[in-house]
């Protein structure tokens, strides 16, 4: 398989520039990033990588202030994800409740759980603002019993993290086949056998209907937006829906689309210009 090496410098370099930036060029098809500042490294396969698509995407980027400029070339056939894995990413924690830390860390934690990671990519393990956002807000919350729906699972920590909660079960599924091995090398990692994986979209929530106490959905906003009705469907009345994977400038885009399927914003949290949404599903809204 064939792959381009795409190197972006940053300047000045800008840590949520960089996230963003990865975003954006995930949602074009890039498989895998490596950082080493002020460049952000990103893979792409060479059948769908397409040029413009990229430029137009950096001559309407949001931060201005950040200047972006790039370079491409033919990458060697190999594993992109080989970089990262060798390295991993650094320890994350939460308070005193939570560290996230990849297999090649010994980090002793003192903290209440401890989630472990087959560090295959970045997005997911807990660094990203979204994950570290939904994470925070699982902390909080009573999910002893809980049925557990999380939507594009990537690594699987949103929905392992329900499990060390207290989840009676929980069904994950992601249109990526990698995001789905992962997640069960992952479960099988933390010791974790309630989580069901599937390969596939929303689709794959087509015969199930007020399911779920609680839906997580860590996704960009046009699959939010388009997914959410399925997500109301399978929601219990007075369930709950966290999303997340968007920017502050989409919330009021995606509350609308919320309360006109009968959920009530009840949390937003912020970080870093992304957003995270918790709302709840009415007694009177969509069954």
């Amino acid at each position: 398989m064939k792959y381009v090496e795409v190197i972006f410098q940053l300047n000045p370099w800008n840590e949520a520039a960089s996230d963003i930036l990865a975003a954006f060029c995930g949602d074009m098809g890039f498989e895998t990033f490596v950082t080493e500042e002020p460049f952000l490294k990103g893979y792409i396969q060479k059948s769908v990588f397409d040029e413009q698509q990229l430029r137009d995407t950096l001559e309407f980027f949001p931060m201005p202030e950040v200047a972006i400029t790039y370079s491409t070339a033919d990458a060697e056939d190999k594993d992109w994800n080989e970089e990262w894995e060798k390295n991993g990413f650094e320890p994350i924690i939460i308070g005193s409740e939570l560290t996230v830390q990849g297999t090649g860390h010994d980090c002793p934690s003192n903290t209440r759980y401890e989630i472990l990671l087959d560090p295959k990519m970045a997005f997911g393990t807990g660094s990203h603002e979204t994950t570290y956002m939904i994470l925070e807000q699982l902390l909080t919350m009573d999910l002893n019993g809980k049925e557990v729906l999380d939507a594009g699972c990537g690594t699987g920590v949103l929905g392992i993290m329900t499990a060390l909660k207290g989840a009676a079960s929980v069904m994950a599924y992601d249109i990526d086949e990698w995001s789905v091995n992962n997640t069960r090398t992952n479960c099988a990692l933390n010791h974790v056998e309630n989580i069901i994986v599937h390969e596939g979209d929303a689709s794959v929530l087509q015969n199930l209907e007020n399911r779920f106490d609680l839906v997580l959905a860590n996704i960009n906003r046009n699959i939010l937006l388009a997914d959410m009705p399925h997500f109301v469907r399978v929601l219990k009345n007075g369930g709950q829906l966290i999303l997340s994977g968007f920017y502050t400038e989409d919330v009021a885009q995606l509350v609308e689309a919320a309360q006109a399927l009968g959920l009530e914003k009840v949390l937003q949290k912020e970080r870093n210009g992304w957003a995270c949404l918790l709302l709840v599903k009415q007694n009177s809204g969509l069954a």
